[in-house]
């Protein structure tokens, strides 16, 4: 079947660091314009930051520029979420999601795979 699996997340300090992939099975992310998500409890979900077919990028929330860098290795199916200098505004419930093409999109509802979701919590 044609999934993708979150991994990486945990509890982290403010200040801190995680690694997050997106591992996909089934099919090849070569051709897919992959978009992290987050879902803070009682908020709704928002795009983060995509990563497109071609190799260009784009940050959907301000507060991430300069310190969360997306990045795709295609010899391992893989697109992964660097996040540097968390704060505890970060603390979510972070999906991987993928549409066919090359264009990014910000909203859910253009997504056609999605992963489980991997928790990140930054507290003190």
């Amino acid at each position: 079947q044609m999934q993708l699996v979150e991994s990486g997340g945990g509890l982290v300090q403010p200040g801190g660091s995680l690694r997050l992939s997106c591992a996909a099975f089934g099919f090849t992310l070569d051709y897919y314009a992959i978009t992290w998500f987050r879902q803070a409890p009682g908020e709704e979900r928002e795009g983060v930051s995509c990563h497109s077919s071609r190799g260009g990028s784009t940050n959907y929330v301000d507060s991430v520029t300069g310190r969360f860098t997306i990045s795709r290795d295609n010899t391992k199916n893989t697109v992964y979420l660097q996040m540097n200098n968390l704060k505890p505004e970060d603390t979510a419930t972070y999906y991987c999601a993928a549409v066919p093409g090359y264009d990014c999109y910000g909203s859910p509802e253009a997504y056609d795979y999605w992963g489980q979701g991997t928790q990140v919590t930054v507290s003190a």
